[in-house]
């Protein structure tokens, strides 16, 4: 699978974001739904991503659950159970391995500390195997328009398939 420079995958994701802002500034600045955040950040990704899907809250890993096995902040590092996860966002070609970025994301103030730690908890496990996403991204939106990312980048262990 091709490796995409991280510069690349950031100047488009930056791109999607100003979109974001310029057309949709009224769901970041209401206190509306995330998920309603994240599908029109989904559809403006899209556009910055051709030949790739852009899914939203998608669980499937080829015809099986998506399933990672990771602690939650409130338990011990030792407790790994098996989760069914809904990333927030994800670029990938269905039905195969190529996955190129997943993203979860906040609103500023909409969750406590716990809740952003348990997101980043999961980037970093899709970032390993079995699914192997090149790149992850944590976002959080402010209600004033601005974001703060947090870049995760795929375990050394992937790139030796």
């Amino acid at each position: 699978m091709k490796q995409y420079e991280r510069r690349y995958v950031e100047e488009r994701v930056t791109s999607a974001l100003d979109v974001l802002v310029k057309n949709d500034f009224f769901l970041l600045q209401a206190d509306v739904n995330e998920r309603a955040v994240s599908h029109k950040l989904a559809e403006y990704l899209q556009g910055c991503f051709p030949g790739w899907h852009v899914d939203c809250e998608y669980n499937r890993d080829h015809d099986r659950k998506k399933e990672l096995t990771y602690p939650l902040p409130s338990e011990p590092i030792d407790s790994l159970k098996a989760r069914t996860v809904f990333p927030d966002i994800i670029i990938h070609r269905r039905n195969t391995k190529h996955n190129l970025l997943i993203i979860e994301m906040k609103k500023d103030g909409n969750s406590d500390g716990n809740e952003a730690e348990k997101d980043k908890n999961k980037l970093r496990a899709f970032l390993k195997r079995p699914y192997c996403y090149q790149y992850g991204l944590f976002i959080t939106f402010g209600n004033d328009g601005g974001s703060r990312l947090q870049w995760f980048k795929r375990d050394r262990d992937c790139n030796a398939t």
